[in-house]
């Protein structure tokens, strides 16, 4: 029997980790006899009591394997860490607050058995917040737009990865890797499963306006080098509507030598108009640089505090 790896990043989900749990179980338990499963739960440090209750079920189930993480990694390396600590013969990646519906788990595997390495979820529709919903809509419209790759719409890494392809993520030396750019690259003929992500079951989302703006520029600066050439294009557009304005207020005046008064409102806007614009595009490049220092520092994707049920050594 093939073995199939479930892999959950998790924080501060208490109400929600039993709950996943129980969902992934049933559908294997519908499956068996075709497959086994582990259920890797990789904790972010979380600060009430998923510890505490992962714990519990691995006690109950050699199934489920837990990795808990000796600080908060962020939203971006505890995931990645995660799967590349996979053992099975494929691995899903499913979200802890049950967004990534557990039931669509035979479809995966279907796509998966035709031959397809990598198989994605999209999330056609959405029970979320519709404005959230447009917004990260619009962004991955954009992305796409401008990618020097290829970029799959409304694909947040929900997703099945065969081995080989958790062995080449395995080999790659990225310490703030883009996920979901990974797979769409390097997926080859991708597998697709459509779904509406419903609401959360418990609480409340941990992203902020900043892990989203994170995400965002991290994909902008790993597959895209446009917002680099616009500052060049505009910056270029900018002079020489400049000079032709210069030319016109020139001529103005030598026609109109006694009448025509300059005033200073024209010199204030254009002085903040083009200093707004240096201070954006300085911004830009200071996200390709800090990327550039993320990427040579090397530091490790995370550092674990204990590991419970696993046999292996960490991969």
């Amino acid at each position: 029997m093939k073995k199939i790896s479930i892999v959950t990043p998790c924080y501060n989900e208490e109400p929600n980790v039993e709950e996943l749990y129980r969902q992934v179980k049933a559908q294997f338990d519908a499956l068996a006899g075709r497959y086994t499963y582990e259920h890797i739960f990789i904790d972010n440090a979380s600060t009430d009591g998923t510890v505490r209750v992962l714990k519990g079920l691995a006690a109950r189930d050699r199934n489920v394997k837990i990795i808990v993480n000796a600080m908060n990694f962020g939203h971006i390396r505890s995931p990645f860490y995660g799967l590349c600590q996979a053992s099975g013969d494929a691995a899903m990646l499913m979200v802890a607050d049950l967004q990534d519906p557990p039931e669509l788990i035979p479809q995966f595997l279907q796509l998966w058995e035709e031959g397809h390495k990598v198989v994605v979820g999209v999330k056609n529709k959405s029970r979320e917040n519709p404005v959230m919903y447009a917004l990260r809509s619009s962004f991955y419209k954009v992305i796409k737009a401008i990618s020097e790759t290829r970029q799959v719409e409304n694909f947040t890494g929900f997703g099945l990865y065969d081995r080989s392809f958790v062995q080449l993520l395995r080999s790659v030396d990225d310490p703030y890797p883009y996920m979901r750019g990974l797979v769409a690259e390097y997926g080859g003929d991708l597998g697709e499963v459509f779904y509406t992500q419903p609401r959360r079951l418990h609480g409340t989302t941990h992203n902020n306006f900043y892990t989203l703006y994170d995400m965002a520029m991290l994909g902008f600066v790993n597959h895209s080098k446009v917002p680099l050439r616009m500052a060049c294009f505009l910056g270029f557009a900018a002079g020489a509507f400049s000079l032709l304005a210069a030319i016109v207020y020139f001529v103005y005046k030598l026609c109109y030598w006694d009448s025509f008064q300059l005033g200073l409102a024209p010199v204030v806007i254009g002085l903040f108009f083009f200093a707004s614009i240096q201070l954006f595009f300085l911004g830009i490049v200071g996200e390709y640089v800090g990327s550039i220092f993320t990427q040579v520092r090397h530091r490790p994707l995370v550092i674990e505090q204990e590991r419970v049920n696993f046999d292996e050594e960490p991969a």
